[in-house]
């Protein structure tokens, strides 16, 4: 009998078919409970979250320093930012989205495959044998829900450290005056954050292609953050015009929309569906090489 190739290796190197084993199912291997234990235990997401839960804090005491004289005069949300948790955590939103947010989400979708293949793990997994299409969807799942709490976690974080620090008050709203109580004020929160948490999705798909395309988990993350950039970049380039709207940075601020007197759905919308539509090809990419990947490490 002739043996058959171990999954995910080159040919030329025989190990027996164990899919028809007796037991064996498919949808049984790499359980999501299991891939999310190997992930927490992951240096990286212990200092990812040691980050986000000392960044609030950092900022409380950045204007416990510098007093309150030094935000007068200064935008809305600065000038805003001691008056209470809700305006606290609104303003780290307005700090973080940028740069910190796109790292943490590049780091969890972008680390996951490469790192495995950088440890000659990946074709040990393959060999189980885990079918490649469930390997892979095990590891989205758990980078995206891993990313969604960075983000999650480092809201209520911001809520907690504003709160303690500067007390529970109204949301005031920058450059309109108006004050929102505590129910409102929760749910134009929770409004942001789901729309940051779509924002995203385009630089996890693109650290997660980029994961599956190399096996330099850095090579993988900085590809990410640095594309990001790049588009940070050509928005800034007016001469670009209507053009800047494809790009998938254009709309990471509409959120702002949100804290406005009546709230304006359009451009993020807009901006989700872009984030959206980038996402959904940039994961098709991946599976797609991914199915077709000699794995050799």
């Amino acid at each position: 009998m002739t043996a058959r190739a171990e999954p995910g290796r080159g040919p030329g190197a025989p190990t027996p078919d164990l899919t028809g084993a007796p037991g064996y199912r498919a949808r049984r291997t790499l359980p999501l409970a299991v891939e999310a234990a190997r992930q927490l235990r992951r240096r990286r997401t212990l200092v990812s979250f040691v980050i986000l839960t000392l960044l609030p804090w950092i900022l409380v005491g950045a204007f416990e320093v510098s007093g309150p004289s030094s935000s007068a005069g200064a935008p809305g949300l600065v000038a805003q930012a001691t008056q209470g948790g809700l305006n606290f955590t609104a303003f780290t939103f307005f700090v973080s989205a940028g740069f910190l947010l796109v790292v943490a989400v590049a780091l969890f979708c972008g680390d996951t495959v490469a790192t495995e293949a950088s440890w000659s793990s990946l074709r040990y997994l393959l060999a189980a044998p885990v079918p490649r299409a469930r390997l892979l969807r095990q590891k989205l799942i758990v980078a995206l829900a891993y990313s969604a709490g960075a983000i999650t976690y480092l809201t209520l974080m911001s809520l907690l450290a504003g709160s303690v620090a500067f007390g529970w008050h109204v949301l005031r709203l920058p450059g309109t005056g108006v004050e929102l109580s505590t129910g409102p004020a929760l749910g134009r929160m929770a409004i942001v954050l789901g729309f940051v948490l779509i924002s995203e999705l385009v630089v996890a798909a693109l650290a997660f292609l980029l994961s599956v395309l190399t096996d330099s988990p850095l090579g993988a993350v900085g590809g990410a953050v640095g594309l990001v950039i790049v588009s940070n970049i050509l928005d800034a380039v007016t001469a670009l015009g209507s053009w800047r709207e494809l790009l998938p940075t254009h709309w990471q601020f509409a959120w702002l929309d949100v804290l406005q007197s009546q709230i304006s759905w359009a451009d993020m919308i807009q901006g989700s569906a872009i984030s959206v539509s980038y996402a959904l090809v940039l994961f098709a990419l991946a599976f797609r090489r991914f199915r077709s990947k000699d794995i050799v490490s």
